[in-house]
């Protein structure tokens, strides 16, 4: 195997990148500038020693405590909890959130041997016996593990009296067709129908 081919390999392991993805990626890097080569490669050589988890929401950043848990403007007396660093971005992107969030680093999903001791479920709590918390919002994934995930937490969180949890809505997406939506998502919009 030469380098090409061990760089293709090393590729095509990144999630949403085959075989051919990964090729065309080698390929560019060959014609590009070699400044920007050895500095992506610095990049990405150094990524893990610079990048943590938040000591609060377990976010990832480059200090002690991320930017969203640092700021004063954020409103702390809502969390998010979502299972991935990068749900916390993508909610961010929406700019219609101006709480803090908590990250559960996954789901439990007793299948591949993670149940709520290997999550951040337990610092969740901590910080809602805190006091200062007035609402939880559970924005798992709307799958099997996200519902049980969320419905544990839930149930974990009633213990708080003055505490509200609720959950994001699913249903259509704006714009879709119902010939295409699935029999899961047509039946969470029915559930989750509101008033007009």
């Amino acid at each position: 195997m030469n380098a090409i081919d061990e760089l293709t390999d090393s590729f095509s392991r990144l999630p949403g990148i085959g075989k051919k993805s990964a090729g065309r990626l080698v390929n560019y890097i060959l014609r590009a500038d070699g400044a920007w080569v050895q500095r992506f490669a610095r990049q990405l050589a150094t990524l893990q020693e610079k990048i943590r988890p938040c000591a609060i929401c377990g976010s990832w950043t480059e200090s002690d405590m991320c930017p969203l848990c640092s700021d004063p403007l954020r409103d702390h007396s809502l969390i998010c909890v979502v299972e991935q660093p990068q749900d916390v971005a993508t909610i961010e992107s929406a700019h219609e959130y101006s709480g803090v969030f908590h990250v559960l680093g996954g789901v439990i999903a007793p299948l591949e041997g993670v149940g709520p001791d290997q999550l951040r479920i337990a610092q969740l709590s901590e910080r809602v016996r805190g006091g200062d918390v007035k609402e939880v919002i559970l924005a798992t994934n709307p799958t099997v593990e996200g519902d049980t995930t969320a419905l544990y937490i839930q149930r974990l969180l009633t213990q708080y009296e003055g505490v509200r949890v609720t959950r994001l809505a699913s249903g259509l997406p704006v714009g879709g067709d119902l010939e295409y939506a699935d029999k899961l998502t047509l039946a969470r919009s029915f559930r989750g129908r509101q008033a007009l």
